[in-house]
């Protein structure tokens, strides 16, 4: 007998739930029943667009024994708040990233959640990626060997989002490109390399051009009445526990020459090399002694997204953690409070994991 549908309410009307309620219409095994928003306005066209309900706020999902799971996607100083009510409410969570704004509260999601026994999945759509995909299976078999050092930028030149709005204040967001964008470069790249735990970490953070309100790219909506004061550029070398290193350089503006804007992962291992640059891939080894280079093709043309949701549908009905799991989360942001208190004190910054 087939399992009933997963029933999904969105807490987030703004461009990323969008993008989750149109994504779960072409996944099986669960749809999107309810949202809810704090500007109910944007909430009520989304459910006119979906035709989905409305909730007049998070607890009227939360208080709804027909709702299996929520999707968190709202400013990141809520995220903590809302999963962990999610989860005392018996509910799954797929929280948007970064898990959250710093890694005591993310610390307390992991806590709850190993508690309720749920699913919290953080919806890292690079690793579900078609070249992302290729270059893991080359990685498990054997075609790199040994990854003992990786280097992954995401270079905008141009890029501050909604300057003066949440994206842009510290006590809202966490902090600027690093949390925003950084996010995802360290979570691929750490997954390909075999999710490897960092153990110190040595990081610098500038502030250039968005404390002038230049470099503002078209993303989000400016509050000229707010302010800036997160960082525009952040720079980190990260030591890991198998005697790995990981460069880490991203950007919202930053005169960055011929660097190229396209997210990046470059990895270099003992048998061969591999590079991502945007939607190319780039596979290096030694052939008769000469330095030789293949194109990696995508896996296939299925979209990240629904991979990533259709992965979390599995999850929740066969009770199994996911790939981008809630302690994962917690790893990616205790990087990113070390590479900030680095960069505060100018000291590195050692992890334990006892």
């Amino acid at each position: 007998m087939s399992q009933q549908p997963i029933r999904i309410g969105v807490i987030g009307a703004g461009a990323i739930g969008n993008v989750h309620i149109q994504t779960f219409k072409k996944v099986e095994g669960a749809e999107i029943v309810a949202i809810t928003d704090a500007y109910l306005p944007l909430a009520e066209q989304r459910a006119q667009e979906h035709g989905i309900a409305v909730a007049a706020n998070p607890q009227q999902l939360f208080e709804d024994p027909s709702i299996d799971a929520v999707i968190v996607c709202v400013p990141n100083q809520y995220h903590a708040e809302l999963a962990i009510e999610a989860l005392r409410s018996g509910k799954h969570v797929i929280l948007e990233k970064p898990m959250a704004i710093n890694s005591e509260a993310a610390l307390k999601i992991v806590e709850e959640q190993r508690k309720a026994g749920k699913i919290v999945m953080i919806p890292h759509q690079m690793r579900w990626g078609g070249l992302a995909r290729a270059v893991k299976q080359r990685i498990d078999n054997g075609d790199l060997g040994r990854i003992y050092n990786a280097k992954t930028s995401y270079m905008r030149k141009k890029g501050i989002p909604g300057w003066g709005s949440w994206f842009t204040r510290k006590d809202q967001a966490g902090g600027g490109p690093l949390i925003d964008i950084g996010v995802h470069m360290l979570d691929l790249t750490l997954y390909l390399m075999g999710n490897p735990k960092p153990v110190s970490v040595f990081g610098s953070t500038y502030a250039e051009f968005g404390p002038r309100k230049q470099g503002l790219g078209t993303w989000g909506t400016p509050n000229w009445d707010g302010y800036y004061d997160v960082e525009d550029l952040a720079s980190a070398l990260i030591k890991l526990d198998n005697g790995a290193t990981l460069a880490l350089d991203v950007s919202w503006a930053a005169f960055s020459g011929s660097i190229s804007e396209e997210p990046s992962v470059h990895l270099m291992g003992s048998e061969g090399g591999v590079s991502i640059v945007g939607n190319a891939g780039t596979y290096v080894t030694y052939e008769d002694d000469k330095v030789a280079a293949s194109e990696i093709t995508a896996a296939d043309e299925e979209e990240d997204r629904v991979l990533l949701s259709r992965h979390f549908v599995e999850c929740v009905n066969e009770g199994k953690e996911p790939i981008t799991s809630a302690m994962s989360g917690y790893t990616i942001n205790r990087i990113l409070d070390a590479i900030y208190e680095s960069s505060r004190t100018g000291h590195e910054v050692k992890l334990n994991w006892d």
